[in-house]
């Protein structure tokens, strides 16, 4: 048996945040992050839709990129003490990724973290509140996840939570709040996005139900990531749904080793997650392809690479590795880890990888030296 789970409602299209003033509640506690949504505003009308709604509120501002366990324990102290009957998680992957886990800690007070990062062992949630969850970025698609990314900066470890506890209950994606993402958010989230989507359609997990959401966002990425940097909203716009739609796919397909060997690089050098997952991307399609059977001709044609029907299986399958190296080069991304990753740090790096909830996925089982290997051959 599987399971196919998504939030129970997704209001999206512009001006959509303004059903907030449309959730039933009493308390609702606001997670966001550094300042940009205060500074255009957001912040303002998400309070003043809540207030609509008859609820008292309250902020948890300043959760910071990667966010830490100990951001996320202060959070889950500041809703023991609120006593919300509404989560509102607003910003990139970070604050929604935090109020996620926060969530768990303020309905179990009891539980560590330690009890949480066994994918799939949270608790039964929603004994207090509900969550709502609205993304300012196109590219992690929390919104509509099972998964939070929570670093312990202690050991270095980004941790990936998975339950399916923790996808949100609605879902708002208005594209207004991604139109002002500058160029460089704007590439790093969208080739984020991508490797969402060709992770979950290569998967071990993939069935018919996430296929289609995941064929779909590969064709909307490679259509409209490079006029999105440039600067064209209505392709900005359309970046939105996209990786919304890969978030929907994967987190019911799962991801793989692309996810696996990103993560310690963001928890080590604070490298971007979209950049680490675009620089790696390429190099473990190449590895993964005797695994993956006709998927990367799929992936060549929703790539728009002419010529696919006619190609061999060897050719179709460059000729989706080099359509991802070029949108990613497109778009400002490095090609390599050489002014990245230390050579010191390959083993911890490698076992850490061997170590995350994300391996599973992958189509190719990959032991600690194919790893290895992948990281040596980036550098």
């Amino acid at each position: 048996m599987a399971r196919f789970t998504l939030p129970r409602d997704l209001y999206h299209g512009k001006g959509s945040i303004a059903e907030l003033a449309n959730l039933k509640g009493k308390k609702a506690i606001v997670v966001v992050g550094g300042g940009s949504m205060k500074r255009f505003g957001f912040l303002d009308k998400v309070e003043g839709y809540l207030k609509q709604a008859g609820m008292e509120v309250r902020l948890f501002e300043n959760v910071e990129p990667d966010p830490s366990v100990e951001t996320v324990m202060r959070g889950a102290a500041a809703m023991r003490e609120f006593e919300p009957d509404w989560i509102v998680a607003m910003g990139g992957g970070s604050p929604i990724d935090a109020a996620k886990a926060m969530w768990a800690f303020y309905e179990y007070p009891e539980v560590t973290f330690e009890d949480l990062i066994t994918p799939f062992s949270f608790p039964t949630l929603r004994t207090k509140a509900k969550f709502c969850a609205i993304p300012s970025t196109s590219g992690t698609a929390t919104e509509v996840t099972a998964f939070a990314v929570i670093t312990d900066y202690a050991k270095g470890i980004k941790y990936p939570l998975a339950d399916f506890n923790i996808t949100p209950d609605i879902a708002i994606v208005d594209p207004d709040l991604a139109e002002k993402m500058p160029p460089k958010l704007t590439a790093h989230t969208g080739m984020d996005a991508m490797t969402h989507a060709i992770e979950a359609y290569v998967s071990t997990l993939h069935c018919n139900y996430t296929d289609p959401l995941a064929l779909h966002a590969i064709k909307l990425i490679h259509e409209n990531l490079k006029k999105s940097y440039d600067g064209d909203m209505a392709a900005r716009d359309t970046m939105h749904d996209a990786q919304c739609l890969a978030g929907m796919a994967f987190s019911n397909a799962l991801l793989g080793i692309v996810h696996s060997m990103a993560h310690g690089l963001g928890a080590l050098y604070d490298t971007p997650h979209g950049v680490a997952n675009a620089i790696i991307l390429p190099t473990v399609m190449e590895y993964n392809a005797p695994c993956t059977g006709t998927k990367f001709k799929d992936i060549a044609i929703a790539m728009g690479v002419d010529g696919v029907e006619n190609m061999t299986q060897e050719e179709y399958r460059k000729a989706a590795v080099d359509a991802v190296k070029k949108l990613s080069a497109d778009v400002g991304i490095p090609a390599d880890l050489k002014e990245i990753l230390k050579p010191e740090d390959v083993d911890f790096l490698s076992q850490s990888a061997m170590d995350d909830a994300c391996r599973p996925g992958n189509p190719k089982d990959p032991s600690f030296e194919d790893i290895k290997n992948l990281y040596l051959s980036l550098m």
